[in-house]
């Protein structure tokens, strides 16, 4: 069976680093959601301003369609998305679809895919101590409790494992494939 994984998590939980590693290693596709922000979305986020659901919804039906269209070619595929709350998992999980509540499914047409969502959970004084440390990113730190506040996560019935990132990359890596496979 083909797998579709989203490593998700706050800003600085190691998504990125996790997600490239565990896809180098399995020789699958790897895809960072911040590459496909738009300028708008990297714009506010440099001035600290937290996005809202308006600048995050066609920002995950892009990425919905990118793990429809490795779904569709049977490639497996690492995505590292933050996907905080569960109506973000939704979208990534069956698009647009997920938002127009008031449309009838028609499962036949866009069957939801199935993902793994693997959350990378840890202390956030681990993860604001990482923040400080890195450079070039669009992301400030001074965002990182908006990031907690919003975050919900995942639970019963999402398809979904949670790991502590105070572990090491190796030992994360392990964990996260030992449960794909």
């Amino acid at each position: 069976a083909m797998v579709l994984v989203v490593v998700m998590g706050v800003s600085g939980s190691g998504k990125t680093t996790v997600g490239a590693q565990l896809a180098a290693k399995m020789g699958w596709k790897f895809y960072d959601a911040d590459d496909y922000h738009p300028l708008e979305n990297k714009k506010k986020m440099a001035e600290g301003i937290p996005l809202n659901d308006e600048d995050r919804i066609p920002w995950l039906c892009t990425l919905h369609d990118i793990l429809r269209r490795e779904d569709s070619s049977r490639q497996d595929a690492i995505l590292a998305c933050s996907a905080l709350k569960r109506m973000y998992r939704r979208v990534l999980i069956r698009g647009a679809s997920a938002i127009e509540n008031n449309q009838p499914e028609q499962p036949a047409e866009n069957p939801a895919l199935k993902i793994l969502f693997v959350h990378l959970d840890g202390p956030m004084d681990i993860i604001a101590g990482r923040l400080e440390k890195r450079r070039g990113h669009f992301m400030p730190r001074e965002l990182l409790k908006s990031q907690f506040d919003t975050l919900e996560p995942p639970s019963a019935p999402e398809n979904f494992i949670t790991v502590s990132l105070e572990k090491s990359l190796p030992e994360i890596v392990l964990e996260i494939e030992s449960t794909i496979l």
